[in-house]
């Protein structure tokens, strides 16, 4: 009989990767409000409440007053390697005040966080729907800021979600990451899937056997991942070769091992 053994979302060493959204630990601020006639103040926190409502007057949106360079912040408590953020617009009115809104993302509160480095510009978004700005390698920053140059300015967000993983420390020479499977196993193949830096990985070898010597990296070798497109999954025939341990480990230089999912099918030995 064939078994699957899954393990989603690690950074390694050390560090755990998971696709959620790190704004709804938060905390967000503006640099205004405005008080809805229905809902009650259109407070910051508004759009990182889980919930990409789009009507204004439901509720789950922010507003600033009419001003110049309105901005709105979240403060994500820890700094993270940023891979994606989701903006959803207003539906129900004025999607375009929204036009020319710069994200910018850092880790200083000079004015306001409005001074940390670009990293994307949102030139439109339709009436109620959601744009997602992602970064290849990451942009590293504990805060998230929507920016809105210019005068006469209205802010508006329904929902902002914040994607990426803990910022590391530092780089590790030959790092690694195994997999105890309690018994040993037939390995037909193992399935890697990657964040948006795959560039990390590559040249990274998969090793199988029953040794925990050098961390389980002296075990046969199953494959070396060449590249693997960013957020997509390769598959690794590894020919029923027998083991207890699956080892993921980067040879001969300093870097960060990312593993967003890792797939081993196999098959107990008696």
């Amino acid at each position: 009989m064939e078994t699957l053994f899954l393990f989603i979302c690690l950074l390694i060493p050390g560090f755990t990767v998971q696709a959620k959204n790190l704004a709804l630990n938060g905390k967000a601020t503006q640099s205004d409000l405005v008080r809805a006639p229905t809902s009650g103040e259109a407070i910051a926190q508004n759009a990182i409440d889980g919930n990409r409502d789009s009507n204004f007057f439901h509720g789950s949106c922010t507003h600033t007053d009419t001003q110049n360079n309105p901005w709105w912040r979240v403060d994500l408590l820890k700094e993270y390697i940023i891979t994606s953020v989701v903006i959803t617009n207003r539906g129900d009115c004025c999607p375009e005040r929204l036009n020319g809104a710069e994200i910018r993302i850092g880790n200083s509160l000079l004015d306001n966080g409005n001074l940390n480095p670009l990293a994307g510009v949102i030139s439109s978004i339709p009436a109620g729907r959601s744009l997602t700005l992602r970064w290849g390698t990451g942009v590293k920053g504990r805060y998230v800021n929507v920016f809105l140059p210019g005068h006469n300015k209205v802010l508006t967000l329904c929902e902002v979600e914040v994607y990426g993983y803990l910022a590391p420390n530092e780089a590790h020479l030959n790092p690694w990451w195994r997999v105890d499977l309690l018994q040993k196993h037939k390995v037909f193949s193992v399935i890697i899937t990657v964040d948006s830096a795959p560039s990390r990985l590559n040249g990274a070898e998969i090793r199988i056997g029953n040794s925990l010597d050098n961390n389980g990296i002296n075990n046969p070798r199953c494959a070396v991942i060449s590249s693997i497109p960013g957020g997509f999954s390769e598959t690794f025939q590894c020919k029923g070769m027998e083991g207890r341990y699956v080892t993921v480990v980067i040879p001969g230089r300093a870097e960060y091992l990312i593993l967003c999912e890792v797939e081993v099918y196999g098959s107990p030995l008696e």
